[in-house]
């Protein structure tokens, strides 16, 4: 891989990660465009998913460090009996809502013959020969974030009828129980489906929940830390058990990452303002026309078994 490669691809990651476009159908997308496969490359996409981690670590520092201090405090109630469900203050109840909804994404683990598990079937759709997924998946990404503007608008109508909209805008600040699996359960399709976004669809299903957009969103940013260090140590794993071994060029691999790491930090900042000043129409419509294109240049592939770009075989 050429270090314009991997800035191209840490940029894409980078950009893609947190803006509600699916970074793992940009990735798919640009990797077939370009024609780059192998074990080097899953590597190579465990540095990008790093990259973007740091990133959304920095953003959410102050925010983290809160976080893990309540957990501490919390433990420490457990163990003594003060522990009580019904009296847990912001911090806890998102630390227990962060918990429950990180609970679907182990129906990933689940065997579904063949020596596969649910998890394995997005390496399969971003194949060439399913890469028609990944085009179907963009819309769903597109409609979903349709939903949930929609829903936004609704909510916002709702509260002001009752005259108790905030300056924070309208909906609820605290997740349930419901809330927490519904997103969770977003995050669990997003996993299994390139090109379906996680920020995207965790976002639009937290709004048709009738939560705050930027409580939403915050929840989504903070709920993707784990799962994008789950994502980056499974695909390490594979990639240090691949035949062969880990093959990849140091400067490249370097490069992609810091450039993940800095578009990925900016992408957020550029998502909650977009959010906030209502703007998020220009994703509806992204997803929408790249969904279109990728649809039609994904069904002529299967019909001439070709890569358009690159001449070679599905």
């Amino acid at each position: 891989m050429s270090v314009f490669e991997a800035i191209i691809q840490g940029i894409v990651q980078g950009l893609t990660e947190f803006l509600p476009v699916s970074s793992s159908g940009h990735l798919s997308i640009t990797q077939h465009i370009m024609g780059v496969q192998g074990e080097g490359n899953l590597f190579f996409n465990v540095m990008l998913h790093l990259g973007t981690l740091f990133a959304v670590v920095v953003f959410y520092r102050k925010l983290i460090v809160r976080l893990v201090k309540e957990f501490v405090h919390m433990v420490k109630d457990i163990f003594k009996g003060k522990f009580k469900w019904s009296e847990m203050n912001y911090d806890r109840n998102l630390i227990m809502m962060l918990i429950i909804g990180l609970i679907p994404l182990f129906l990933l683990f689940v065997p579904i013959g063949n020596d596969m598990k649910v998890k394995d079937l997005a390496d399969i759709f971003t194949q060439g020969k399913y890469f028609i997924v990944v085009a179907l998946s963009l819309l769903v990404t597109s409609a979903l974030l349709f939903a949930g503007i929609r829903a936004n608008e609704k909510t916002k109508a709702r509260y002001e009828r009752k005259g108790i909209l905030t300056s924070n805008g309208a909906g609820r600040h605290k997740f349930n129980v419901v809330d927490a699996v519904c997103v969770g359960v977003g995050q669990l399709f997003a996993a299994i489906f390139p090109g379906l976004s996680r920020s995207g669809t965790t976002l639009a299903v937290g709004e048709l929940r009738g939560i705050n957009k930027q409580t939403a969103l915050d929840f989504t940013f903070v709920l993707g830390i784990p799962s994008i260090l789950a994502a980056a140590l499974l695909e390490g794993k594979d990639a240090l058990t691949a035949p062969g071994g880990i093959k990849f060029e140091f400067l490249p691999v370097i490069l992609g990452m810091i450039t993940a790491a800095v578009v990925g930090y900016f992408s957020i900042v550029i998502f909650k303002w977009l959010l906030k000043t209502d703007k998020m129409i220009i994703f509806v419509i992204y997803t929408a026309i790249v969904g279109a294109i990728m649809l039609i240049i994904s069904i002529i592939e299967l019909f001439t078994k070709t890569n358009l770009f690159t001449g070679l075989p599905l």
